[in-house]
């Protein structure tokens, strides 16, 4: 799993990806305080996440095992929305 950022949308005029109603990210990868890394990718978000949320991403082939993506040309899953991180007892990302 990796923990990013949603920093923007991806909109296409054309695809050909087969999953009705698509929407893409921009997530933008980072540590387990929410600080940016610089590292981006475009991710399917099929459980409606907003700008600036932490999310957990899914990448390679894991993305591609739900209902909706198998066998679809997908890379980067959204797959949750973080409400919170505990790091050694101590609460370090509450949303």
């Amino acid at each position: 799993m990796i923990l990013a950022k949603v920093v923007g949308t991806v909109v296409c005029s054309s695809r050909n990806d087969g999953i009705a109603g698509a929407r893409y990210l921009l997530v933008e990868k980072t540590d387990q305080h929410g600080g940016k890394k610089g590292d981006y990718l475009v991710a399917l978000d099929m459980i409606g996440v907003g700008y600036d949320e932490l999310v957990l991403v899914t990448e390679g082939s894991p993305s591609r095992e739900t209902p909706f993506t198998v066998n679809k040309p997908v890379d980067a899953l959204v797959v949750g929305i973080v409400d919170m991180i505990d790091e050694n007892e101590r609460v370090i990302y509450r949303k």
